[in-house]
Order: C-alpha cells, then structure tokens, then sequence
C-alpha cells in the first residue's frame, strides 16, 4: 500500500512538475507585458507540428529538427509581438488579454488548415521505456519534464532578478510609460519575451508529447497547466514549481482513490477547485506581488 501511494504520489508530483513548465509560458509573457497570454496551449501545439514537420516529416536529424522548430518558433514569436501587439503599448489590459484570445482562435484555426485535424504520431524523442526502482515506475518523459522545469525555472529566475535584460522586462510589466521615461525599450522587451515564450513552448512539446499522439487538441494541457499558474502567482517563477508539485500530487491522488469510488473523473476538476480556495484566500496567488496603491 505504501509502495502504491508513493507511486500516485510521485508520479503526479512530476505531472505537476510538467505543468509547471507550461505555466512558464504565462508566467514569463505576463513578467513582460502585463499580458496573460490565453493562446499558451496553441502556441504549445504549434511548436509540436513544427518538430513533427522537421524531425518526422523532413526527415532532420532530432537535433537539427529542435533547432529548426526552436528558430522558427522565435520568429513567431517576434510575429506574433509585431503584428499584434506593438500597437497595444499603454492600452488596457483587457484590450490585450482579448487579443490573446482572438490569438487562441487564429492559432488554432493555422493548425488545422495547414496539418488538418487528423492525429501524428509524435516523434520519440525521450526513450518510450520507463525508470523502475524496485516496485516504483516512472514515465521517462515525466522524469524529464521534472528535470527541465526545475532547470528552467532556476534559469529565469536568474535572469528575472539578476540580468540587466530580465529586470528591464519587469519594469515594463509594471507600467509601460514609466518603463518609457526610465529609457527602457518597452518594444523589445515584450518582443523578447513573446520569443522566449515560443522557445518555452517547442520545449514544453517535446516532453509532454514525446512518443504520442499529437492533435490540435494537445492544446488541452494549457488550460491543465492554468491552476498552476494561478496558484503560484502570475510573478513568480520559483513558486511554480511549489504550486505544481501540489496540483499535481492532489490530482495524482485523486485519479487513484477518489474516481474509482465514485465513477467519475474527480481528478480533472479538483485542480480547480483548491485553485479557487486558495485564490480566495490569496487573489494574489501563494508567491504573487502584493501592489500597494496610494491615493
């Protein structure tokens, strides 16, 4: 029994983990922009066709074909921040958030015209065979989802806190005209950010999706990876990681004791609900900036 339990519970702990990495993509874009990018999960699918299309359908080397997506990613990225957004600098954030969504469905809609909707096979990328210790098993793309988050959200938190280039990007989080008169270049900061955001995204594919099925409805896992993000607050990078370990944990657990009582499907929607305790608790978030304003 005590095998079992820890077997849910890590298991769901490295779910969390990959959650965790696809928070990132929120995380890093609203650390720039103020923006909460609604399209993370489309720009994740989109970032899985292109490592389709170079390493299974063109036949690259898997090292050049993540190259090729990774390149091809920023300049979406870049796109996506110049077409769209460049022009919505000092606007609400509504005006923008409303963007992100006509984002989603435009994403989504060059899917499908372009790979249609039917499912690939999805590139092998991680080895298919699990880690076993003892009576322990562990998926190796989840093990490698837990390992990458981890070094990510180390790296950016680095470069949020320490790099010249990564506070710059805080300060125009905080408010563009402000970033403006201090001489910082709010343009190429939200644009950085938005191609760090189609990296994030090439690499969040690759270990959620090595080995299996890919549709335009992996897109899933970003609204999966929304508590998460939440939960952490949208600031906050390490915190991420915290907050995913417990999604993913509560949802592991869940998916084993709870729905086999009950017949349903408890797991997918216990995430949710703790995400709105605590956010009732904390609107915040557990790790969130707290803004005073004076009158």
């Amino acid at each position: 029994m005590i095998i079992e339990f820890l077997n849910y519970a890590i298991n769901g702990a490295l779910l969390g983990l990959l959650y965790a990495l696809v928070a990132m993509g929120f995380v890093v874009i609203y650390r720039a922009s103020k923006v909460f990018n609604m399209a993370t999960g489309e720009m994740l699918v989109l970032g899985a066709f292109l490592v389709w299309w170079a390493v299974a359908s063109r036949g690259l080397h898997p090292a050049l074909g993540i190259a090729a997506a990774l390149a091809i990613a920023v300049l979406v990225g870049l796109a996506i921040e110049r077409l769209f957004f460049r022009r919505l600098i000092g606007e609400s954030v509504f005006s923008m958030i409303m963007v992100t969504i006509g984002l989603l469905i435009l994403t989504r809609g060059l899917v499908l015209v372009i790979w249609g909707p039917q499912e690939r096979a999805f590139p092998a990328l991680i080895p298919l065979e699990p880690l076993i210790f003892g009576e322990m098993i562990v998926p190796r793309s989840l093990a490698a989802a837990g390992v990458v988050a981890v070094v990510f959200a180390l790296a950016l938190h680095w470069f949020f806190n320490r790099s010249r280039a990564g506070l710059a990007m805080s300060a125009v989080a905080e408010d563009h005209q402000i970033a403006l008169s201090m001489g910082i270049s709010v343009r190429r900061s939200i644009a950085f950010a938005w191609a760090l955001g189609g990296v994030l995204s090439v690499i969040a594919a690759i270990v959620y999706l090595s080995g299996k099925s890919l549709t335009f409805l992996s897109s899933e896992i970003g609204f999966a990876a929304l508590p998460v993000a939440l939960l952490a607050g949208l600031e906050s990078i390490r915190g991420l990681l915290l907050a995913g370990l417990i999604v993913g944990v509560v949802q592991g657990l869940t998916s084993a004791y709870v729905d086999p009582l009950i017949g349903g499907n408890a797991a997918s929607v216990v995430p949710y609900i703790f995400m709105l305790v605590v956010l009732a608790v904390r609107p915040n978030g557990m790790f969130g900036w707290k803004r005073i304003e004076r009158v």
